[in-house]
């Protein structure tokens, strides 16, 4: 019999759809395995902000230490919790097909818009979220809003705000569809880098045919291109998952030859959302890292290091 592949997760009901819905790709492949639940620093300290705690291996550190120890063969992370620089004794071997980016706001009243003018409360634990909020809605009072979605759906009901901002990925597959009151419009709301995919992370001395298998079935090369250029990009400027910036990579196919090229647009928020900086570019999908590269290059030489320098301060 094979030995199972042992799947490291955070215990919060979302990570764990996560980690069943790898199960049962990794199982009709003809593996067996096991689900391993792991307590991380993000899950234990609900009573401080994400900021606060630090921003480099919150929801991660615990998971990686089992990986490096062989207690766990894999993983299962959302990818936009995911430091920017991972240990050279650690890698990334599949990124799954990637959900719809975008940040929604939930509510009760569905009738909530930002864009009506009217002042109301919003809950998020995201300084990215919080900083364009500030930006483009200065008439919305924001609150610190920690926990697992369904904590923070107890605090909507509690009415400790009005409505919250959350990603729609976990929202869909946690199946409160009916709750979303607004899309929210990606050249707006730019999602975080990694938002809406999962992230298969392994130890490097996984055995290889292993690791081979688990990404033949896992991985999802178009996502993966995109999440190369994402995350060089947050590499680049060394960010995290605690601070203002956004980006979004996308395949575009061009109708008149078939062919494929990566447009990314990118860029950071400074906490009081007075500043805001965007850059765009594309590429060949075959060079996704080096488009990561350029636009952090072209943030940083608007002022970008700067913002993230006082934010880090």
């Amino acid at each position: 019999m094979n030995t199972p592949i042992k799947i490291g997760t955070r215990g919060s009901q979302l990570a764990l759809w996560q980690a069943y819905y790898v199960q049962e790709i990794l199982e009709r492949g003809g593996h067996s395995t096991q689900i391993v639940r792991i307590d991380t620093k993000g899950d234990q300290i609900l009573d401080r902000a994400l900021a606060k705690i630090g921003s480099k291996g919150v929801f991660t550190q615990e998971l990686e230490d089992q990986l490096r120890d062989g207690r766990i063969d894999v993983a299962v992370h959302s990818a936009k919790d995911l430091q920017s620089d991972l240990s050279p004794d650690l890698e990334l071997i599949a990124f799954t097909e990637r959900e719809l980016v975008n940040d929604v706001l939930v509510s009760h009243n569905t009738n909530l818009s930002l864009d009506s003018g009217a002042p109301f409360v919003v809950g998020t634990s995201s300084t990215r979220r919080s900083a364009i909020l500030r930006h483009f809605y200065p008439h919305i009072k924001i609150v610190d809003m920690r926990g697992n979605l369904q904590t923070r759906l107890r605090k909507l009901e509690d009415n400790h705000c009005d409505a919250l901002l959350l990603a729609y990925a976990g929202v869909h597959r946690m199946k409160y569809d009916a709750l979303i009151a607004q899309v929210l419009p990606i050249d707006t709301f730019t999602p975080a880098v990694g938002q809406g995919t999962v992230a298969i992370e392994t130890a490097v001395g996984l055995d290889a045919t292993r690791k081979a298998q688990i990404r033949s079935l896992l991985n999802h090369a178009p996502t993966e291109n995109c999440l190369l250029a994402e995350r060089s990009f947050l590499k680049k400027l060394q960010g995290g998952c605690s601070v203002p910036v956004f980006g979004l990579c996308q395949t575009h196919v061009d109708a008149s030859n078939g062919e494929s090229t990566l447009q990314m647009s990118a860029g950071v928020v400074s906490l009081d959302g007075q500043t805001l900086l965007r850059q765009t570019a594309s590429s060949a999908v075959h060079a996704p890292q080096a488009l990561g590269v350029e636009l952090a290059d072209k943030l940083i030489g608007q002022g970008a290091a700067e913002i993230l320098k006082s934010i880090y301060g």
